[in-house]
């Protein structure tokens, strides 16, 4: 006999009559088989961990993904036994976002497991949405929400991504370099969403294909909708992805442009200098017959000399837009 693990998050019931029933710790399953339960963990707490190794309620596959031992999103059915891992995005404290955490599911026409590690404000969206809900809340329902909440996330991170674009692009058209690894750091972000993002789409359009029992044709419609979300999000990032090369590139050009401009100005610096430094390391030397030696005003003519000089070399250099 099957007792409902303690160390649970969420163990609940879907009720017919509307919204999720809480379940005591440590009730039997069978007593619950009337209305699907769903009861979610954290497979680093050593009791559920137990409690997932010890189960004869999953397959031996399902077992090894819930534990963790899998985080690729995924899908592997068995006739109305559905196996899933999905990403969401990571909004906890000192993580970053594009660092997704995986949330693996079991699902049986009666029963609904679902395990992660770190939290998820989608399981969050989903248990406070079905709760408060008035009307009967099925399989369908609950993997239906689940996937619109994980995909909803994503769609704000996206669009955060968009907007931060955006303010580099008007940063950049202004001639302003960007922080430090700020342009690098955005790209990594992209590159991480859509290469977890792309097999999520495809599991997605998938499920709405499959004929599974407790799925009916509005979930499949609804599924077949965030697959389309999940596309445009996905055809966002790969634009995201080619604005910032460009950014990246007009980055590069505004550097060289500014070292090159430097360089110049050196150059031109180098270039007033010269005569006087030739004539000064000439006048320099110390041997007889050098003019002006014994005239105690030769050494201020010396100093207009080449301070017209520099005039006048200037002059030129800007006449002939050197300078």
């Amino acid at each position: 006999m099957e007792n409902i693990p303690k160390q649970c998050i969420y163990r609940l019931q879907l009720s017919v009559e509307g919204g999720l029933k809480p379940l005591a710790a440590g009730a039997e399953l069978s007593a619950t088989t009337a209305e699907p339960v769903w009861l979610h963990l954290d497979y680093e707490q050593p009791q559920a961990a137990d409690w997932l190794r010890n189960t004869g309620l999953v397959t031996e596959s399902a077992r090894e993904a819930l534990l963790g031992q899998s985080s690729r999103p995924k899908l592997v059915r068995q006739g109305d036994n559905l196996l899933l891992t999905l990403r969401g995005i990571n909004h906890n404290q000192g993580d970053s976002p594009e660092e997704m955490v995986a949330l693996r599911i079991y699902i049986t026409p009666s029963l609904i497991i679902s395990s992660r590690h770190r939290p998820l404000l989608s399981e969050k969206d989903v248990f406070e949405l079905l709760g408060n809900s008035d009307e009967q809340v099925t399989l369908g329902d609950w993997l239906v929400e689940m996937c619109d909440a994980l995909t909803d996330r994503v769609g704000e991170f996206v669009e955060s991504l968009h907007d931060r674009i955006l303010r580099l692009e008007e940063c950049i058209m202004e001639r302003e370099i960007p922080g430090h690894g700020q342009l690098g750091h955005m790209r990594k972000q992209l590159i991480l969403v859509r290469r977890y993002l792309s097999p999520q789409l495809d599991l997605v359009a998938r499920l709405a294909s499959e004929k599974i029992g407790w799925l009916n044709d509005d979930d499949r419609r609804r599924l077949l909708d965030i697959a389309d979300r999940l596309r445009r999000w996905m055809d966002d990032l790969d634009a995201g992805l080619a604005r910032t090369a460009v950014l990246a590139e007009e980055v590069n050009n505004m550097m060289t442009e500014a070292t090159n401009q430097r360089a110049y100005q050196m150059s031109i610096m180098a270039l007033l200098f010269l005569p006087a430094s030739f004539l000064t390391g000439l006048f320099g030397v110390n041997l007889g017959g050098m003019p002006g030696a014994d005239s105690p005003a030769a050494f201020w003519v010396f100093c207009l000399g080449l301070l017209a000089l520099g005039a006048g070399l200037g002059f030129w250099l800007h006449r002939n837009r050197w300078w």
